[in-house]
């Protein structure tokens, strides 16, 4: 439904991909205006930061492709709306999700995707089968880490209500850290993200296995393909805080 309602009107559905891309490429840009001054950051070139941030960037944009109004629920349930979809023959999830599903992502998307591919053909990497499963799984399994933050953060307005910038601050916040090469920043924000919040598998260990890199933190090697087993974990703990939060929903004001 929503979906024929954006493509009625096509010119403005044009004009919000080419907007949507346009201001998410500002932050890439930011990168490059970094790139005239110096050479290498934190060891990377700018091809090597390009992998980084398309790849968060991609998974992000199709996260969000997804559940993007997820991460709204506060605003059902302090108005009652959510009422309204637990009468209807569907999952409350794939409601949530679905409600007011914004194709004009598409334009981070393929922004994100665009500057990946420009890094993928400017970095030095001997593409092998497994390099390109591993790069591949990569995407699939950041999207997924991303999805379940999002839908951790959704639980979590279950009781706080109008909490969704604690919920940005994992995704939006952790997508500009995933951007930038891991060697910048401190040993105990790096565990921080490996240990706590895994943002760390959502590009950073399995892109320094791509570019032949240590990694800081001295993790054995097969820690770079977990991406997938984190992925699975945290998924499933999202599943399970959802379904406790939806079970003790009482409607607003109870």
């Amino acid at each position: 439904m929503w979906v024929r309602s954006t493509m009625t009107y096509r010119l403005s559905f044009v004009l919000a991909i080419i907007c949507n891309a346009a201001l998410t490429m500002l932050d890439f840009v930011a990168i490059l205006i970094m790139f005239a001054h110096v050479d290498r950051l934190g060891g990377f070139s700018v091809a090597e930061v390009g992998l980084l941030y398309g790849s968060t960037s991609l998974a992000l944009a199709l996260c969000h492709l997804a559940l993007g109004d997820v991460e709204r629920i506060g605003g059902r349930i302090r108005d009652g709306s959510l009422d309204v979809m637990f009468v209807r023959p569907a999952p409350i999830f794939v409601q949530v999700a679905a409600d007011r599903f914004a194709l004009r992502r598409l334009g981070r998307a393929a922004q994100g995707l665009g500057v990946l591919v420009w890094a993928l053909a400017e970095v030095e990497v001997d593409w092998t089968a497994w390099r390109v499963a591993l790069l591949l799984s990569m995407l699939v399994s950041g999207a997924a880490i991303f999805g379940a933050l999002v839908t951790l953060g959704g639980v979590f307005q279950f009781w706080a209500q109008d909490a969704a910038e604690v919920q940005n601050a994992f995704t939006y916040g952790g997508n500009t850290l995933l951007q930038y090469p891991p060697t910048i920043f401190a040993r105990e924000l790096v565990r921080g993200v490996t240990f706590v919040v895994p943002l760390a598998f959502v590009n950073w260990l399995p892109a320094l296995r791509l570019l032949g890199r240590e990694d800081p933190l001295g993790l054995p090697g097969w820690a770079d393909f977990l991406s997938p087993v984190v992925a699975a974990a945290l998924c499933g703990v999202a599943a399970l805080a959802w379904r406790a939060a939806v079970r003790g929903y009482r409607s607003t004001g109870s």
